[in-house]
């Protein structure tokens, strides 16, 4: 399945003035001529894309809530997103938890492997 852009209204500059225009760039009303034009584009379908890594940094989240925070972003994730999980020490623990619950689903990969600096990828498996 092919993925799709849904072209969104533009946002245009002039005069000080910013202003929508519908997406086939008509103004709502007669304005002076556009000096800057950004148009959004977004992705409208469930494809995983290459921006699809969410950082997770666990150092700025509560101990008692750490873990449920985890499997909480980790359940939100779509098949082909990728967590990027950044901590202080090595979660062995954790990892083993992540195994039993999600089993083949869930590929771990580490990015940095230091003594303080711990960078893990998690990503969802179809």
């Amino acid at each position: 399945m092919a993925c799709a852009a849904a072209r969104l209204p533009t946002v245009e500059s002039a005069g000080g003035f910013m202003q929508i225009k519908d997406s086939a760039g008509n103004p709502p009303d007669n304005s002076p001529s556009p000096i800057i034009r950004t148009e959004i584009l977004m992705h409208v379908c469930d494809q995983p894309t290459v921006e699809a890594i969410y950082p997770f940094d666990a150092r700025g989240v509560a101990k008692r809530f750490r873990h449920a925070a985890i499997f909480g972003a980790l359940d939100a994730l779509l098949p082909g997103e990728t967590m990027r999980f950044c901590n202080d020490h090595d979660p062995l623990p954790l990892l083993t938890q992540l195994q039993a619950r999600y089993g083949e689903t869930l590929k771990i990969a580490y990015v940095q492997r230091e003594p303080g600096a711990i960078v893990i990828d998690f990503t969802r498996q179809a």
